[in-house]
Formats: structure tokens, sequence, C-alpha cells
């Protein structure tokens, strides 16, 4: 938003005063984080309550006066959009902000924090408590408001049904250990393994969100049963297949318990390590044909988006050069692009409970992030990206590559290593023949990244040549940050101190030459910071004059 829609927005907000999706504060520098993430739970499962598409957290404006008096809540922008990762590390399931506005009013400068409804049939908790509004008071998430939640999706989900007959002996003892030791890591901040591990497998499971009230639900089945009760499930089928085509054909099933068999498909995958010969050079780079990670994600998304009540399979076919996953039913909730760019956070999900019960397990994170991931993986691998396939509506088909499509897109993202992601995800579509928007076209070919003509751009094979020169491609290069630091370090280490105009003296003129004066002042700022929050360095000065030494 600009800063005029954001000032309309505020006027509105404060005309309308606190409910239960708006919170105002006048907040200083040092607001507790633990209250922020206890409103965050709060607002949060409220908007869901009442069918709201947001709420919002006010940094700024007197709630006595009503009236903008600003804040100073951490004016570092880096330091402010920080504490999306601190949200997201403590609240169950993982969700953090929206988006962080900060408005440059005339009272001062306030801060808006956009927090997202908390998605359907699933409460959100800060460190394990559940949180509420009632009135203008922040309070426990009651009973009926947490069962309210729970229900709005359990009648309708087919991972959430109780299966008839199933006990605790229908799980697999090695499927509840591993699921132990993924819980216990995943809340290592708080609880330790023995602890875990000491736990009645009966609370175990109702923490991890696999049952309800003690009772065996078909994500239970799905995750930790074992093999020989997949009959329970009956007639859907628990299994994922995996296909292999091409000069040599094979196939095999794997059933029940997902929470290890993901693994054992992943093992009959054929990895080799590839090699790409970068430009001028005699060394070539080696990469594995499939990262596990990646390859990973993309089936834990297949298990838990897959619409069981289709009984079909999960699929994944091995070809020569790439893999392909299926899963049954349409891609559920807005567009694969729309989750790359990082503009969507999904507000609903096939089989929450399944979802939910996944993400406590670290299966999968439930703010839309794996998509992103499996994207950037692939550029750090110099492989093609991923493409989705959703012409069919009952489907969903992804295609990883596991090989080079164009050599010259594969050796660009070698020589050029801090390329933006929607940089990459244009030259991609370049290296396989698609459509690019006229304003990505631009961009790269002022990067001297394509040439050609539209339609028919190619990635350049040799980058250093299109920027005129190869030693304008060396002055234009970005050196790594712990270049910069040392040279920091190394001098404070010789003169035992520096203020930021001697600091500035010895970095500005080593940046990059493809950043102007101010991007040249905030990256040497964010280093600065960056090593002081390491530990390497502090500030003998004040705030206004700092003075850099060597930490002791």
């Amino acid at each position: 938003m600009d800063q005029a829609a954001l000032s309309a927005l505020l006027n509105e907000l404060i005309a309308t005063w606190e409910n239960e999706v708006v919170e105002f504060k006048q907040a200083g520098n040092d607001y507790d984080t633990d209250k922020i993430g206890e409103y965050f739970s709060a607002l949060s499962n409220e908007a869901n309550l009442r069918g709201a598409d947001r709420a919002w957290l006010v940094f700024g404006v007197c709630n006595k006066t009503r009236s903008v008096v600003g804040s100073d809540y951490r004016p570092d922008p880096e330091r402010l959009h920080g504490l999306k990762n601190q949200i997201a590390q403590s609240t169950e399931p993982s969700i953090t902000f929206r988006d962080i506005h900060v408005l440059q009013h005339a009272g001062g400068r306030v801060v808006l924090f956009e927090i997202p409804p908390a998605p359907r049939g699933i409460p959100i908790a800060w460190k394990g408590h559940y949180f509420a509004r009632a009135g203008e008071s922040r309070t426990s998430l009651g009973l009926d408001k947490l069962d309210e939640i729970r229900q709005q999706t359990l009648q309708m989900d087919w991972s959430a049904q109780l299966v008839p007959g199933a006990t605790l002996a229908d799980l697999d003892d090695a499927a509840v250990r591993r699921a132990r030791e993924s819980f216990a890591k995943k809340y290592a901040n708080r609880i330790t393994l023995e602890e875990v591990m000491g736990w009645p497998l009966a609370t175990f499971l109702d923490r991890a969100r696999l049952t309800q009230s003690g009772q065996i639900t078909r994500a239970t089945l799905l995750l930790l049963g074992k093999a020989e009760s997949a009959y329970r499930l009956s007639p859907h089928p628990a299994q994922l297949t995996w296909s292999l085509e091409g000069p040599e054909r094979a196939y095999e099933h794997f059933g029940l318990p997902f929470l290890l068999n993901t693994s054992q498909l992943y093992q009959r995958i054929r990895n080799i390590q590839l090699r790409i010969l970068p430009q001028d050079e005699l060394l070539p780079v080696e990469v594995p044909k499939y990262d596990q990670k990646i390859v990973l994600e993309a089936l834990h998304n297949c298990i838990a988006h897959q619409d069981y009540s289709r009984n079909g399979r999960v699929v994944v076919t091995e070809q020569p050069d790439r893999l392909i996953f299926a899963n049954e039913g349409g891609f559920f909730d807005g567009q694969p692009d729309e989750y790359i760019e990082g503009t969507k956070i999904p507000r609903r999900y096939r089989n929450p409970f399944l979802a939910q019960a996944m993400a406590e397990l670290n299966m999968i994170d439930t703010m839309g992030y794996g998509i992103r991931d499996m994207y950037a993986g692939q550029a750090r691998r110099y492989f093609p990206m991923p493409d989705y396939d959703l012409n069919d509506p009952g489907a969903v088909t992804m295609t990883l590559y596991g090989g080079v499509v164009d050599i010259a897109y594969s050796r660009l993202l070698i020589q050029k290593t801090n390329l933006p992601l929607a940089d990459v995800l244009a030259l991609d579509r370049v290296q396989k023949k698609l459509p690019i928007p006229d304003e990505a076209a631009t961009r790269l070919r002022k990067g001297g990244l394509i040439e050609g003509r539209k339609p028919n751009y190619f990635v350049s094979a040799v980058v250093a040549s299109a920027t005129a020169s190869k030693a304008d491609y060396i002055r234009t290069r970005a050196q790594d940050d712990e270049f910069y630091a040392k040279l920091v370090t190394d001098y404070l280490k010789k003169f035992g101190q520096a203020d930021r105009a001697e600091i500035n003296k010895l970095l500005l003129d080593k940046l990059s030459d493809a950043l102007d004066a101010g991007q040249k002042e905030k990256k040497v700022a964010n280093l600065l910071t960056k090593l002081r929050r390491a530990g390497r360095i502090n500030n003998a000065g004040s705030r206004g004059h700092p003075i850099w030494k060597l930490a002791e």
C-alpha cells in the first residue's frame, strides 16, 4: 500500500475504533514480543470467527485519546520485518503477518501489522496457548470458541473422521518413534526429546494433533498406521506409487505409514551426480540430479492435498530427465504463481486435520512457503523451475526437472548467484520458449541476460560481454557479505574503532557499481547490523553517532 492508502486505512480503523479484530497500542521501542504474539493469536482467531479477511494490530495510536502519537518500535526496517520470522517460530501452526506497513503520519510514525485470519478448522496458538478478545481485552480462547473453530471443517474433512474399531495397536512403532523425534525437533526451544519420549502414547498423539480426544482418525492411520491396518481405510487406497518410465520400466506401491514410506519411495529414484561446465571454466560444477528436500516437499504436498474421497493414489512418475508428481483433486486454494511470488497465504485446506498434523511433525508448513522453497532450491542447483499442470480440474500435476534444458541458463545461474527469484522465473520461461511480460523482457535485456527479439528471446550465452566487457562485469559483481565483514573487522583490529564516516570510506567504493548511492548506504547499514547481532562488533558511541569497536 502507498502512503495515501495507508492514511485512509488508518482513518477508517480509528473511526470504527477498537473491536475484536483491531487493536491500537502506543508502543515503544521495547514492546514485548510475547505480547505481540498473544495479540496475533487473539486477533487471528477472532478474524476467523467473524469471517473477516484480516485483522490489525496498530502501533503509534493512543487508545485513550484515539490520536496518532507515533511509535519508535523497531525503526530499522530489517529488524522490523524480522518480527515475521519470530512470530512464525512460536505460532502453532506456523503462521505470521501477511504484511507490516509503516505510515509516516503528521502525528508520528505508525506501524500497522496485517494479520491473516486463522485457517478454517485450525485455531492459532502462541507458545501453546490460544488467545481471543473479549471487548477490548485480550483473554484465553474459551472452549466454546475453540470448538467453534475446530468444528468448521471436521464434518467435511475426510482426514478428520474417526476410524471405527481402530486402536493404538494399529500404529507402527517405528513411525511413532519418528513422529516423536520430529515433534521434539519442531519444538526444541521448549520441549526436550526425553520429555516427548516419556509422554504416554495417547498424550503425544493428542498433543501432535493426530487424534481427537484419544480416538484414531484417518490422518493418524495415514501417517503412522501399520501396513496391515490399511484395510480400515477401505475403500480409499492409502498408497503412494513410484513408476519408472524409459528404457527400463518398473513400479512399486508404498502403503502405510506415510511418515516413513515417503523416504522409502525417494530411495527408489535414480539419483546420480550431474556435471555442468561453467562458461570459460575447466572444472565442472557437480550437483545431484534431485535434491532430497525438494522431492520430499513435493511428495508431502501431494499427501496433504490429495482428495482421498476420489479413491486414487499419489503417483510419482520417474522419466529419464524429470519427476512428475500427481495427486487427485484440483489446486485447492489460489494458484501456484501466487505462492511462488510470496503473495498468498492459504486460508483453507482440503484436509485441514491432516495438514495440521503434518505441520506438527515438520513435514509441511501451513503458510504456503513450500512451493516457493522448491523453486528457490532448483535455482540454487542451476536447474529449470518446476512446472504445474492444472488443465485437468480433478488433478494436480507438477514436473520437477532433473537435468539441464538450456546450458546457457544453468551457466548464467552459476555466474550470477544473486539474481532475484522473479528474474530466474522469467529466464526459466525464456529457456522453455514461453512468453514473458514486456517489463520483464526489458529488465532482463538491460541486465544482459537475454538476447533476441520478441517473441524469440533466448538466454545470453556470455553474460560478461553483455555488460560491455569483463572488466565492467567484475566491477558490477557483488562480493559475498563475509568479504565486506572481514574488511570491517580487520580495520577495527588495526585501528581500534571507527565511526560511520570511516566505515563508509572503507566500503562504499568497493561495493558493486550496480547499486546506487542510497542502496550502498543501506547495504553498509545492514552489514553493521548483522555484525552487531552476531556479537562481532558493538557500538561504544551513541545511537545518533555510533563508534564501532570489536566485541570483547
